[in-house]
Order: structure tokens, then C-alpha cells, then sequence
């Protein structure tokens, strides 16, 4: 039995990501298990069955052998044009139907429509995305716009999320990304943005210098936005 069978054995019946890590430990796990056997046919007194070969060579099955895993199964399916590949999200590895049938897939969930983001909420979800974790004030600082009702909208499509509390007078609350603008981004960190090294370093306006939010459009300032923007979040803003 090959490695590469049972990690895509594991990653179908996983609902949920599964990392190198713990896809490595789940095969030494089953390996320690089969051993336990042999350890108890012999203490009961029985002759004890050896374990197959195949079976005894996972024993030492580290990270490093389950990402070679991963990326045969990937080549397989690219090479026997499978439906399907398997993709890394910050939470680990998990099998992903591929883009080019989305829209076939789409038709099992009807009443989900695909929406647009507005362009102030693209905005903000950027600023966050690239300067999290961030204050309320930092990101009217750097639009030039009262941002309450962008952040808002943000939450209530878990793109973001409250991080804690600043240590600032007030402590107000921090703003960064959820598992979902990963999942929806296809990235697994911020370090996979787009002139992410780069735009971490520019420095911000000064909350407590910059001029009062307003609503003039006119004012707004973009840092930009974040990677794949081709395909924004399906949601709608006002």
C-alpha cells in the first residue's frame, strides 16, 4: 500500500484540513497500533503475526515524506485530468474541486448568488489584510473616511475578525482577516499577498494627527487590494 493512497484516503474522510504534520502522525499512529497487536498476541501467548513489510516501512513517516505524497497525487491528477487537486490553506491540506468546474458545482447551492464587493470595502478588508492586527482609527486614518460601516458589513461576512484589544489608551479593539478570506483568497498567509514584504513596511498616517474621517470620496486613499482580486468575495455592499 502506498503512501500517497492513504494520505488521499485521509484527506477524503477528513471534513476538515489536515497539516503534514498530523497527516504524518495519523500514519505512525496506525503503524504503533499494529505493533500493539504483536505486543499482546505475545503476552497472551499466541505467535504473534509480523507486520507486512509495507505496513513496518511507515514507521518513520515524517512531514517531509507526506508533502512527496501529496505532490504525486497531485501530478496524478493532473496528468488523468481528475476534477479535483489537493490545495494547502493556513489550516493545512485539503482536496478542492478545480476552478474550471465551479460552475457546475454552483448549481447544487441555488440560492447562493455570486455578489460583488463595493470598492470602499475592498479597501478596507486590504488595509486590514496587510496591517493586521489594526485599530479602527489606523484604517480612518489611512482611507480619510469614517470606516464603521465597512468593518461591519466585513464582520458580518466573516472576512474579518476581532483580534483583541490594542495597548492604547482605550484599548480599542483590533481588526484582522478570518480562515475564510484565506479560504476565499486562496492564500495561506499574509506573507502570500501581493507586495506583501513591501507594503507591511509603508508607514501610516498618525491616527491622532490625521485630519477627521469624512465621507468625501474624494479623500479615500487605497492601499490596494488583496490577492486574486479578480475574484472578490461573493457579497454586496451598499
Amino acid at each position: 500500500m502506498l503512501l500517497s493512497a492513504i494520505v488521499e484516503a485521509l484527506l477524503i474522510a477528513s471534513q476538515n484540513p489536515l497539516p503534514v504534520e498530523e497527516i504524518a502522525r495519523l500514519v505512525r499512529a496506525r503503524v504503533a497500533e499494529a505493533d500493539d497487536v504483536r505486543v499482546r498476541q505475545t503476552e497472551e501467548g499466541q505467535t504473534p503475526n509480523d507486520l507486512p513489510l509495507w505496513l513496518s516501512s511507515l514507521a518513520t513517516t515524517n512531514s517531509e515524506n507526506v508533502t512527496e505524497a501529496i505532490a504525486t497525487l497531485n501530478q496524478t491528477y493532473e496528468d488523468s485530468a481528475r476534477a479535483f487537486t489537493i490545495i494547502e490553506r493556513p489550516k493545512g491540506w485539503k482536496l478542492y474541486t478545480r476552478v474550471e468546474y465551479g460552475d457546475f458545482v454552483r448549481q447544487l447551492f441555488p440560492g447562493r448568488k455570486p455578489e460583488r464587493m463595493s470598492g470602499p470595502a475592498m479597501e478596507t478588508l486590504a488595509i486590514i489584510a496587510y496591517r493586521q492586527p489594526i485599530t479602527k482609527a489606523a484604517i480612518e486614518a489611512v482611507r480619510g473616511v469614517a470606516c464603521d460601516g465597512m468593518i461591519q458589513k466585513l464582520l458580518d461576512r466573516d472576512l474579518i475578525r476581532i483580534g483583541g484589544r490594542a495597548e492604547l489608551p482605550g484599548r480599542p479593539l483590533l481588526y484582522e482577516t478570518t480562515d475564510l478570506f484565506f479560504e476565499h483568497f486562496g492564500i495561506r498567509s499574509i506573507d502570500d499577498l501581493p507586495n506583501a514584504s513591501e507594503l507591511r513596511k509603508v508607514k501610516l498616517p498618525d491616527p491622532e494627527t490625521a485630519p477627521s474621517p469624512t465621507e468625501d470620496a474624494e479623500q479615500q486613499l487605497a492601499l490596494g487590494t488583496p490577492a486574486a482580486a479578480a475574484a472578490e468575495p461573493s457579497s454586496s455592499e451598499d
